[in-house]
C-alpha cells in the first residue's frame, strides 16, 4: 500500500516542503525552513514532516545545470540526500530535476494572488509543491543518483 510523499526544496539558506496524500490527490505546500541547509535540525525536520504524513518517500529537488550535468549546488544537495538515507534507512530517498520549479512555482504564486514579500515567503515551499507534482505527472519514477562529475 502507498503511502504519502514529500518533497524537498533544498536550500542554502531556506527549505521549502510539500506533501501529497496516499492516493496522490492532494498536494499542498508545507511550511518552510529557514536556516543552513547543513544543520542537523534540518534532518531533525525532515523526520517530523514525513512522520506526521504517514510518508514512505522524500522526493528531492535537484538542481542540474541547464546542460543537465551535475554542477556544484547539485553536490551539496547529493550530500543531503545521503544524509536523508543515513538518517531515515527505511524511507526512499528519490532526485527529482528541479530545473524552471522555481519559475513555474512563481507564476503558481502569481496565479493564487500573492505578491511581493507573500510570494517571496512560500516561493521555496511551492517549487517542492511543483517537484511533487511533477514526480507524480510523470509516474512516480524511481530515478538513479546521478554520478557527480
Amino acid at each position: 500500500m502507498k503511502k504519502a510523499a514529500i518533497a524537498i526544496d533544498h536550500g542554502e539558506k531556506r527549505t521549502g516542503f510539500a506533501s501529497t496524500d496516499p492516493l496522490r490527490i492532494a498536494t499542498r505546500p508545507l511550511e518552510q525552513w529557514h536556516g543552513p541547509g547543513d544543520d542537523p535540525d534540518l534532518l531533525e525536520l525532515v523526520g517530523r514532516i514525513a512522520k506526521d504524513h504517514g510518508a514512505d518517500t522524500l522526493l528531492v529537488g535537484l538542481p542540474y545545470n541547464m546542460d543537465g550535468t551535475v554542477g556544484g549546488r547539485a553536490l551539496d544537495v547529493l550530500a543531503f540526500m545521503g544524509d536523508l538515507r543515513i538518517a531515515y534507512p527505511d524511507m526512499r530517498v528519490l532526485p527529482q530535476d528541479e530545473r524552471l520549479s522555481t519559475k513555474e512555482a512563481e507564476q503558481l504564486l502569481r496565479e493564487a494572488g500573492h505578491h511581493g514579500e507573500a510570494r517571496k515567503a512560500r516561493k521555496d515551499s511551492w517549487s517542492a509543491l511543483v517537484l511533487l507534482r511533477d514526480w507524480i505527472e510523470q509516474g512516480e519514477p524511481e530515478r538513479p543518483w546521478p554520478e557527480p562529475a
